[in-house]
């Protein structure tokens, strides 16, 4: 459908409208074959006022268009057709040139309603179909707003699990293996002089030394309890720390003093996501080096990690663009700060990779907690 169909359709729905509009289409027909009369004579009278006869047809509707018919051969007779001034068909010829041009009239018309109905047909056709397409719009928009609550609420039960095995490991199994380890120190202690037996003791209590080392280092992991006593700068600093005794990466961490704290949702997002970087940079990127950023800027809290490593192929990064293809990794750490109202970007040309996230974030009042030495 045409503009021009759409326009008219507005604007020609009223009857005495559309009349009027035929009316004035025939009057301009005539006025122009009045205009070259003196040129023309009576030759192609009708060829002026066929063209107005097709305009009403097409765009006023049946009525208007036997109504403009009927004015231009009463007009056409009265002015051109000798006798003028009056009704009477004087000739034979002048009755055939009447009935072709009634016969093309009625043909015009035909035509144009039946364009019209077609017209109105596929207009109706295009609206139902719009309406369906703004149905499974909304339904997909709903179905995607539902998915996104499911997948924040189980990042939040996997934080709360997360949690509680932590606390479970150091109330339980932390507790016996310092227990433990006490008593082979006073078996040890006691047996001495026993040399292979000494020996073997020390060994035993160096791997449960060992053993307590990582389940700390653990549940540390799971959940450093610096990120709730101590806050933000505090945990991302023992994560580095031990980040780079165990890669032997070298990583610089940049972080205000005066940053303060923020609420717990937007320190823990910020802490997986540093944790999933440096995990990234030890497993794929080959960098010696890494650095961490953590800035504030006009409310928002800005986090950078980058390496001068080989970077990311641009097939993988492409992937990594699209959701359906997307690791676990990047997915959490997107969703995690998708839900909090950020933005994450992966950057890399070959020279090193830089993921940079910004979450708006307001920052809340805590008073620093004074930590006893581990």
């Amino acid at each position: 459908m045409t503009t021009t169909d759409l326009r008219s359709g507005r604007t020609l729905k009223n009857g005495f409208q559309r009349s009027g509009v035929a009316l004035l289409a025939v009057a301009v027909a005539l006025l122009l074959r009045g205009t070259l009369n003196p040129v023309l004579g009576r030759a192609v009278l009708y060829v002026f006022l066929l063209p107005a006869v097709a305009f009403t047809g097409w765009y006023c509707g049946v009525g208007p268009a036997v109504l403009s018919v009927f004015a231009a051969v009463l007009g056409a007779k009265y002015w051109f057709i000798p006798p003028v001034h009056s009704f009477n068909l004087s000739t034979t010829t002048d009755s055939i040139d009447l009935l072709i041009f009634l016969l093309a009239s009625g043909f015009v018309i035909t035509a144009g309603e039946v364009r019209r109905r077609q017209s109105e047909q596929l207009r109706r056709s295009q609206a139902a179909l719009e309406d369906r397409v703004k149905e499974r719009t909304a339904e997909l928009d709903r179905t995607n707003q539902s998915l996104r609550e499911l997948t924040a609420r189980l990042m939040q039960l996997q934080d709360e699990e997360r949690r509680r095995f932590a606390r479970e490991l150091h109330d339980s199994v932390g507790q016996l293996l310092a227990a433990l380890s006490m008593n082979l120190s006073i078996a040890r202690t006691d047996i001495e002089r026993l040399t292979k037996t000494a020996k073997a003791l020390s060994e035993g209590e160096a791997l449960v030394q060992e053993m307590s080392t990582e389940v700390r280092t653990i549940t540390h992991l799971l959940h450093p309890p610096l990120l709730d006593e101590a806050g933000l700068s505090t945990a991302l600093r023992w994560l580095i720390d031990g980040f780079a005794q165990r890669s032997k990466i070298k990583v610089d961490l940049e972080f205000p003093d005066d940053l303060g704290r923020f609420s717990q949702e937007v320190e823990t997002s910020v802490f997986r996501l540093v944790q999933e970087c440096l995990t990234n940079v030890h497993r794929h990127s080959g960098s010696p080096n890494a650095k961490v950023r953590v800035a504030s800027s006009d409310g928002l809290l800005l986090v950078e990690v980058a390496d001068r490593g080989k970077g990311i192929p641009s097939g993988k990064l492409i992937e990594m663009n699209s959701p359906a293809l997307l690791g676990v990794g990047i997915r959490g750490m997107q969703e995690r700060i998708r839900q909090l109202g950020g933005s994450l970007d992966i950057i890399s040309g070959g020279h090193g990779t830089i993921v940079r996230a910004s979450l708006p974030v307001a920052r809340i009042s805590l008073p620093a907690p004074v930590l006893a030495a581990v």
